[in-house]
C-alpha cells in the first residue's frame, strides 16, 4: 500500500510542474541530396493542457489516499 501512496504523490507532482513547465520539442525539415543539406530547425515549447494537469492533480491524491488505507 505504500507504493500506491509513493506512486500517487509522483503523479502529483508531475502534475503540479505540468501547469508551470513547457515541454520543448526540436522539428528539423529540409532536404539532402548527395553530401549536401539544406534544411530549417524550428524549435518550440508547448504546455500539457490544464485538463490533463488537473485530472493528473486528481489521480495522484486519489492514489495518495488509496494509499493511506
Amino acid at each position: 500500500m505504500k507504493l500506491l501512496f509513493w506512486l500517487g504523490l509522483v503523479v502529483l507532482a508531475l502534475g503540479l510542474a505540468s501547469f508551470v513547465i513547457a515541454i520543448p520539442s526540436t522539428e528539423r525539415q529540409g532536404i539532402k541530396a548527395g553530401g549536401l543539406s539544406v534544411g530549417v530547425e524550428t524549435q518550440s515549447s508547448e504546455k500539457v493542457s490544464p485538463v490533463i494537469s488537473g485530472v493528473m492533480l486528481l489521480v495522484g491524491a486519489g492514489l495518495m489516499i488509496a494509499g493511506k488505507r
